[in-house]
């Protein structure tokens, strides 16, 4: 089993989301993560989905979602050619003795705290899944309340890739 990152840009259509999950409903087909969003032109939506599988279902994948009328265009993103990022948001539980130590290792990381109560923080993290995956490790020991992430985001290295929709 292998992921793939795939991007692909759609109508900005009601139902086009569902229409795409149910793809992968039908046919079996997991989706790791999924993020989708209004491109430069509102008129088509990018949508960023991670998925697993071998070879043949990867292919077969790429090619029913590209069979959708909606679908304007699909490419994997390759990692060496491509930039991804992911927003965490975590919520842990913390004294006062320990807010200190817990604010240190976000700076590390380059968290941002985006809200202080008496017992908890929220903290803010952007990066590659390994990064995320890193700070919510030096995490251990302290109760984590609440996690949020995003899912991938990713766009193409250069101009290669950039596809131009003409209507």
């Amino acid at each position: 089993m292998q992921k793939k990152v795939f991007q692909l840009l759609v109508d900005n259509t009601s139902g086009v989301l569902s229409r795409i999950a149910g793809l992968f409903s039908r046919r079996g087909y997991n989706i790791d993560s999924i993020t989708a969003g209004l491109t430069a032109d509102p008129r088509y939506t990018r949508i960023t989905i991670v998925t697993s599988g071998d070879d043949v279902i990867l292919e077969q994948i790429e090619k029913q979602v590209a069979k959708l009328v909606d679908v304007r265009d699909i490419h994997e993103l390759k990692p060496d050619d491509s930039v991804y990022r992911e927003l965490a948001m975590v919520k842990v539980r913390c004294t006062p003795d320990e807010r200190q130590g817990i604010l240190a290792t976000a700076n590390i990381f380059r968290g941002n705290i985006v809200d202080v109560s008496p017992d908890s923080l929220i903290i803010e993290i952007t990066g590659n899944q390994s990064k995320i995956d890193a700070f919510i490790k030096l995490l251990e020991g302290h109760e984590i309340l609440e996690l949020a992430r995003t899912g991938i985001a990713g766009l193409g290295r250069g101009t290669d890739k950039v596809v131009y929709l003409d209507e």
